[in-house]
């Protein structure tokens, strides 16, 4: 007979050992996760979203927004939509996904947050390019309908 945790449960252990002995051995973790995390600091929401809109795809994916909305592209629009829900995808599902268990211990220590923001603001652009982009039509007294 076979004793011993499933990987499952094991995940779940070094995450509690990882919260009730924070050690600096643990810090290393956020070396990885967040290389320019300052110790001592707690990640905010604000600062997940920082760092989430600081990618190099965050990056591309603002500019491809700002284009649409200005230019008022509907097929950039829906790429850059589609990209965003990509994003947002690997976001929201990244921890659940981690085999390895190196989210939990970086939530753990302290350097990652929460993606609520930036799932929010990110929803909002959307919205805005899907408003902004639509066709215009014209009433019969020039007013839009």
């Amino acid at each position: 007979m076979r004793s011993g945790l499933s990987p499952r449960g094991q995940g779940y252990g070094i995450g509690i050992t990882a919260t009730l002995f924070s050690t600096p051995a643990l810090a290393e973790v956020c070396d990885k996760v967040r290389p320019l995390w300052q110790p001592g600091t707690q990640a905010t929401a604000l600062t997940e979203a920082l760092h989430f809109f600081a990618t190099p795809l965050g990056l591309i994916l603002v500019a491809l927004s700002a284009v649409a909305i200005a230019r008022r592209w509907q097929w950039v629009g829906l790429a850059t939509i589609l990209g965003w829900t990509g994003l947002v995808s690997l976001v929201a599902l990244g921890a659940s996904i981690d085999p390895t268990s190196v989210h939990a211990l970086a939530v753990a220590e302290g350097c990652v947050g929460p993606p609520t923001l930036f799932i929010v603001a990110v929803a909002a652009i959307c919205v805005g390019i899907v408003l902004w982009t639509k066709p215009r039509t014209s009433g019969a007294d020039g007013s839009e309908s």
